[in-house]
């Protein structure tokens, strides 16, 4: 069965850091694109940042630049978005999507596989 599962989340102040894991099953996750994204209460989602199946290259959107950092690692079959100095519009439930996708890409229908989100509240 192929399943996406983030980990890492919970209550964290302004300033302060994180690191969601995104763990696949059932399917080999160095074939896909993965990506990151949120959604936070009464917005849509948008993606965060993305990660290519090829030679790694990624991809962030200027509101988390320079903040949030997505690597992964192949013989984990895992994921990592490391998050510092966050802030409270981080405030979101957090999502990692894997899709069969040879460039950057964050639209989310694009994508094929999706974990079931972590909550990321940011607050002091």
């Amino acid at each position: 069965q192929v399943q996406l599962v983030e980990s890492g989340g919970g209550l964290v102040q302004p300033g302060g850091s994180l690191r969601l894991s995104c763990a696949a099953s059932g399917f080999t996750l160095d074939d896909y694109a993965i990506g990151w994204f949120r959604q936070a209460p009464g917005k849509e989602r948008e993606g965060v940042s993305y990660i290519s199946s090829s030679d790694g290259s990624t991809y962030y959107v200027d509101s988390v630049k320079g903040r949030f950092t997505i690597s992964r690692d192949n013989a984990k079959n895992t994921v990592y978005l490391q998050m510092n100095s966050l802030k409270p519009e981080d405030t979101a439930v957090y999502y990692c999507a894997a899709g069969a996708l040879p460039y950057i890409e964050l639209a989310p229908s694009e994508y094929d596989y999706w974990g079931q989100g972590t909550q990321v509240p940011v607050s002091s």
